[in-house]
């Protein structure tokens, strides 16, 4: 074997070591579900006075948890490949489906519909 093929083969184990140690669980995918929620509510356009808003991001505080623990994770299969994982979530018709992988979270489909009508059941 030459220098050059076992260089790759270290670099493609390792990687694929690192990838697997960084795979995201469930409870880190509801952590990035409730903070797609935080910034939808964010983005919404609200028309109502600043005391309003402060009221409905301080219910939406203290729903969110909760609304995710009872609706989200009892709707979400996670196919585990080792290196990644994929999640699918389905809520109120609505399938969002999003790849984990080294940590992070890479939304395929769905998640602004999801986030929309998820906040929409806080209230």
């Amino acid at each position: 074997m030459t220098l050059l093929r076992l260089t790759i083969l270290v670099v493609v184990l390792g990687a694929s070591v690192a990838l697997a140690l960084t795979n995201p669980t469930m409870d880190d995918y509801l952590r990035f579900v409730e903070q797609e929620l935080g910034r939808a509510l964010d983005r919404m356009d609200q028309q109502s006075s600043k005391r309003e808003e402060q009221f409905i991001r301080n219910v939406f505080r203290v729903q969110t948890q909760s609304l995710v623990q009872s609706v989200v994770r009892p709707q979400t299969i996670r196919r585990n490949w080792g290196l990644l994982s994929r999640y699918e979530t389905t809520v109120s018709g609505v399938r969002v489906v999003v790849i984990g992988v080294g940590g992070r979270f890479v939304p395929i489909r769905g998640i602004e519909e999801a986030t929309v009508t998820i906040g929409r059941m806080a209230f």
